[in-house]
């Protein structure tokens, strides 16, 4: 039995199965960072590039041992007969060994986002087995023809240079399914366009800008919600196949406002989505360096986030924050709609603006002012003069659309935080937690840092800083541990490569070297934390890295 396993025949195939199986396990982590880069191939490139070492090296750990153990066993069965039997068991010791070895380092890295499998991820494995089967196909198909044991030794050291190559692998079949992906995403694109503009009384309103969409989403909703039937794209949907699928399956006949989140990483992306969503009204929440690694610079990010405003009909109602930049000038320059201005402070021409403010752990307190002399004391759980901006934004629309002041305000009230944006949340033994570990921004960053300092006791910031700033990365990562040292006592940063430039900030503002802290992850900031807090401590947690920038 054992020497018919052992005959070319038998033994190749098997062993190219097994190989062809482990390869696509070796899968998994690379469709998982695919998907993190929203199925763009320069992006994963770009992440393989950068953060990429333990995966690959745990797919190496599958593929090397197998193949160094296969050629030996296929020179010695000929050198020596008799020992042939305990190098075909060596063998499949060598795959299993590996299989449990890349395993437990998948293990080792726990995922913040698990890989979601899709109909998209479904199909693209399905890509893989076929590829898969093909190459197994032909090296049957030459095994057969050839009777030769360098034949099977180079074939099967073909399927191990597979798994070697499998991040090229994966891209290769992205790449070949994108045609399908575009054609099924073009085909509820076009079912999504039409039962939006089914309901011709439903007002379409998009939301977009270099920070602040989601949470300013959420708070139109609110506030809206004082006085029609609203839908909001849920989370952070702001892609064009995530809105189309909100409208598909969420959108109903009796709702009477439709807000759409629409993000962009690259010219036109906003756009395709006015295409999809045909907005009547748009409300800039901001722009400034985000995103650079793909937009290239902040005159690419304006052009882009404008792409709002110049697809809204004649009249539409175009709000817009008084920045005295990039948004003041866009406000000046648009013309044919029912354009407005707000900001925090009081400004020539603004439709409605805040004073008054004051922060605490119980939230945000102010009075919202109009242009027409109308006052309204308001209260908010959301922290941060930054919130405040995107709500007085929010009540800038809601005004234009027919709320009144007071029922403004009741809404505002009822306005609950977004989860990890600057989200208050009572810690243990006495510690506040102030969770900001959603995509972290200059401008975020630094009203992130203006809260903290408002608060009593010790304020301890754990944070990997700042990404996809593109060149000004590290000056305003820099810039971000600066703005730290005046406002925490201790820094835990997590990622020593990434967060260098933080620790320059630091150090040039005399910030105690004792008192910064660097960690490999969040895991360890975790543990650490416990080791330092006390009663009456006030703890950030200033962003958190997905799994594709990980060091």
């Amino acid at each position: 039995m054992l020497d018919m396993f052992l005959s070319p025949w038998v033994y190749s195939p098997v062993i190219i199965i097994l190989a062809a199986l482990l390869a696509l396990g070796c899968t998994k982590g690379y469709i998982h960072m695919l998907q993190l880069e929203s199925y763009q191939l320069p992006g994963y490139f770009r992440w393989f590039k950068q953060n990429d070492n333990k995966l690959y090296t745990a797919t190496l750990l599958v593929a090397l041992p197998a193949a160094i153990v296969d050629a030996a066993y296929t020179f010695l069965r000929n050198q020596l007969p008799d020992a042939s039997a305990w190098w075909g068991y060596a063998v499949s010791a060598v795959l299993v060994v590996s299989a449990l070895i890349f395993m437990s380092q998948q293990k080792k890295q726990p995922a913040k986002k698990l890989l979601v499998y899709t109909a998209r991820v479904k199909r693209l494995v399905a890509a893989i087995v076929v590829l898969e089967a093909l190459v197994l196909a032909a090296a049957t198909v030459v095994m057969y023809f050839y009777n030769a044991p360098a034949i099977f030794l180079a074939l099967r050291l073909a399927l191990y240079a597979l798994v070697l190559l499998m991040p090229f692998w994966v891209a290769l079949a992205a790449a070949v399914m994108q045609p399908i992906e575009r054609a099924i995403a073009k085909k509820y694109f076009k079912e999504a366009q039409r039962n939006i503009l089914e309901n011709e009384a439903l007002i379409r309103i998009g939301i977009t800008g270099s920070y602040g969409k989601t949470s300013t989403k959420f708070i139109l909703g609110t506030i809206l919600g004082e006085k029609y039937r609203v839908l909001v794209t849920p989370s952070s949907y702001n892609t064009p196949m995530g809105v189309t699928r909100v409208i598909r399956e969420q959108l109903m006949p009796d709702h009477e406002v439709f807000i759409a989140e629409m993000g962009a990483r690259h010219v036109g992306d906003i756009k395709e989505m006015c295409e999809l969503v045909k907005p009547m009204h748009g409300l800039l929440t901001s722009i400034g360096p985000q995103h650079l690694e793909t937009f290239g610079s902040i005159e690419n990010v304006a052009a882009t986030k404008y792409e709002l405003m110049e697809a809204l009909p004649e009249n539409g109602i175009a709000i817009f924050p008084d920045d005295g930049a990039h948004c003041t000038r866009l406000y000046t320059t648009t013309e044919g709609l029912d354009k407005a201005l707000f900001g925090v402070d009081e400004g020539e021409g603004r439709l409605v603006w805040a004073k008054d403010l004051s922060f605490g752990p119980e939230g945000s307190r102010f009075t919202l002012c109009t242009q027409d002399g109308q006052e309204e004391e308001c209260t908010t759980q959301l922290l941060g003069r930054h919130n405040v901006q995107n709500i007085v934004g929010c009540a800038a629309m809601a005004l234009k659309l027919g709320l009144t002041l007071q029922e403004i305000a009741k809404g505002i009230a009822k306005v609950e935080p977004v989860e990890h944006r600057l989200q208050l949340i009572p810690g243990a033994n006495g510690v506040t937690v102030i969770d900001d570990a959603f995509n972290a921004n200059p401008a975020g960053a630094r009203m992130a840092m203006e809260v903290l300092g408002q608060f009593p006791g010790r304020h301890i910031v754990i944070t990997p800083g700042m990404v996809e700033l593109g060149e000004q990365e590290t000056k305003l990562n820099r810039a971000f541990g600066e703005q730290m040292a005046s406002a925490a006592d201790i820094a835990i940063l997590v990622g020593e490569k990434r967060t260098r430039p933080i620790v320059e900030g630091l150090l040039a503002q005399k910030f105690d070297e004792d008192n910064i802290k660097v960690v490999a992850n969040l895991e360890e900031a975790t543990q650490l934390l416990g080791t330092l807090t006390r009663a009456g401590d006030v703890v950030l947690f200033e962003n958190d890295l997905p799994d594709n920038y990980n060091e």
